[in-house]
């Protein structure tokens, strides 16, 4: 059964998903960002992958187009977002691709008896869930052994975000983050919602994964919500966007505005067991 809280984020994204597509192709930084996303979630191998807040269907329909062999399933809470994701893909006639209604949580139930090697979060949807820890043991969970999970989180340790507005004497906003509840990026529009550092996501999901990529966006580069900066900052967001990316090679990494992890499940012990008894003598010994 649905709760009140999912039932409420629901709602929310219903209203959003009317000019959800038009603000994101007028978003560069979002465009850019997304598009990241992408390149280092295609480099992973996989037949079978799940997206967890599929929205509009806007990643879905990008890589069910490029990848016709693999099969695509996504899942969202807003029924209206759901509906503009089936319109896509019948309209595009795409076969291998699949959304249905519901969070995280429900994934054993929309997909029985099925598992992914792939599963992906763009954007910070499990952002929105009522128990990280209980969702990202689901997740895990509907994950094959030696497949990846490919996450991203509003970050709570935005510090460019925290500096600005304590030069702008806004105390209130400088710390919004670190609220047990964080009311969502809207000023006029509140949904529950917690932000999470990189120390508490690796809690979660080590070590029955293993870690093998994070990145952080946003660090001094603007974030998506000042779109409007990059008009005024000409080719300094390029060179921005370049500095971000000499960051992620130092502590600075985990400051940004989003996080992003890609990690591998690990083999349980009960199916290694069972490769290694599958495996010849011969091989064994090489």
């Amino acid at each position: 059964m649905i709760s009140n809280y999912t039932k409420l984020v629901g709602d929310y994204y219903d209203i959003d998903s009317y000019d959800f597509d038009k603000r994101y192709w007028n978003n560069l930084i979002l465009q850019k960002i997304r598009q990241d996303f992408r390149e280092n979630t295609k480099r992973l191998k996989f037949d079978n992958a799940l997206e967890i807040g599929c929205g509009t269907g806007i990643d879905l329909l990008h890589f069910s187009k490029i990848f016709p062999e693999k099969s695509f399933s996504g899942i969202d809470v807003s029924s209206k977002m759901i509906e503009i994701s089936k319109s896509k893909i019948d309209q595009a006639k795409i076969s291998n691709c699949d959304v249905q209604k519901g969070g995280p949580d429900e994934i054993s139930k929309i997909y029985p008896n099925l598992k992914f090697d792939l599963i992906y979060v763009y954007f910070g949807a499990l952002n929105t869930v009522e128990n990280l820890k209980d969702t990202a043991d689901k997740i895990i969970d509907c994950c094959e052994d030696g497949g990846h999970l490919v996450l991203s989180f509003v970050n709570k340790h935005y510090l460019a975000e925290v500096l600005l507005n304590l030069l702008r004497l806004r105390f209130s906003d400088a710390f919004r983050r670190y609220k047990e509840i964080w009311g969502g990026y809207s000023p006029n529009k509140h949904l529950d919602s917690k932000c999470f550092s990189s120390r508490e996501i690796r809690k979660l999901f080590l070590p029955a994964n293993i870690e093998i990529f994070r990145k952080g966006y946003s660090i001094l580069y603007p974030a998506w919500y000042r779109n409007h900066w990059l008009n005024r900052l000409g080719s300094l967001g390029n060179r921005l966007w370049k500095i971000d990316s000499i960051l992620n090679n130092s502590f600075f990494w985990q400051f940004g505005e989003y996080t992003f992890f890609i990690f591998k499940k690990k083999i349980s012990t009960n199916n290694l067991q069972k490769r290694t008894s599958n495996t010849s003598p011969i091989y064994k010994r090489l």
